[in-house]
């Protein structure tokens, strides 16, 4: 295994890792408790402290597997709740980066709730569309885990709030069901408030501790790459009511070691392409200097030690530079 391949690997684990620390920190039920009171209607203008007691259990971080298509006939299974992975046929499968259910304040109703990361917006497809399909996939895999047969009321609401870095502002949107009359009464009682997406993005900057961008000052703390460990602790604790207790403490400091080592892994990769780019240069003009003084192709991939194709690949690429 060459070195190249050997350092791609060695970043790929540290991304990862660093992804893994990145959902346990959001799992935190206070950390969640502080997403849910700025995103979801039934929590808002509580405090987080206060919110924390409907989160049921232990939020489901990247762990438990599920067929979709199937029903969880296990009643074992049905009592654990909710899965964090779900495969389609042929269409491999889709992980939920933290997944949890959460009480209503009447004490009876329900709601699930998912959180999902991403770092940057994708290439190859809108990150809302994927968005949907989650909410989907999370209202179908409750069909006999939480509503059996026709018992279509017993539907849960659920919401599915993503999480993205590296946008060029501060935003937020809820997306979500409306209906529109057309023609005659409304007859068509039901649940338009069952499917939710809130799309978050966290510019690079983080912005003041003000009420429009509570939220947004807290996430970019939490997932920045310039802030240390204490910068972090301390706004977390001191600005959002955190518990610094020692799990979420611990998983600071190792996310913000990680992120060190992936900076520097990064600086000495630019450092190294820097100096093969320059050895690349350097080669070059030699290979056109000989070849203004007359060497053949030949000549030049012998002493150049360089293939007679290559040799006259740059040549042709440095055509502009020929007198």
């Amino acid at each position: 295994m060459d070195t190249e391949t050997k350092n791609a690997i060695k970043a790929a684990n540290k991304e990862a890792q660093y992804d893994e620390k990145a959902k346990r920190i959001l799992g935190n039920k206070y950390i969640l408790a502080n997403i849910m009171v700025r995103t979801i209607g039934e929590f808002k203008g509580m405090r987080p402290r206060d919110v924390v007691p409907y989160i049921e259990g232990e939020p489901y971080i990247s762990a438990i597997p599920m067929e979709p298509g199937l029903t969880n006939k296990d009643k074992s299974q049905r009592v654990k709740g909710l899965n964090t992975e779900s495969t389609e046929i042929n269409e491999g499968m889709i992980r939920f980066d933290i997944i949890f259910y959460v009480r209503l304040k009447d004490g009876i109703g329900q709601i699930i709730v998912n959180i999902e990361m991403q770092k940057d917006l994708p290439d190859d497809y809108k990150l809302l569309n994927r968005a949907v399909f989650y909410v989907c996939r999370m209202i179908s895999s409750q069909k006999e885990r939480d509503f059996v047969n026709t018992n279509y009321d017993d539907i849960k609401q659920v919401y599915s709030i993503w999480i993205c870095t590296n946008m060029k502002e501060n935003c937020m949107k809820h997306v979500h069901l409306t209906g529109e009359t057309i023609l005659g009464g409304d007859y068509w009682d039901g649940g338009t408030d069952l499917l939710n997406i809130v799309m978050i993005g966290l510019s690079h900057e983080l912005p003041d501790h003000d009420e429009k961008y509570e939220l947004h000052r807290l996430l970019g703390a939490l997932l920045s790459s310039k802030l240390n460990v204490q910068e972090k602790l301390h706004i977390i604790g001191s600005e959002y009511e955190v518990p610094l207790e020692t799990n979420i403490m611990k998983e600071v400091d190792s996310m913000c070691n990680l992120g060190q080592g992936i900076r520097e892994q990064g600086r000495e990769e630019g450092r190294l392409e820097g100096r093969l780019e320059g050895r690349l240069e350097g080669i070059a003009e030699i290979i056109i200097s000989m070849y203004q003084k007359g060497f053949s192709l030949e000549q030049i991939a012998d002493i150049t030690q360089k293939a007679a194709k290559e040799v006259s690949e740059i040549i042709e690429e440095h055509k502009s530079f020929l007198s």
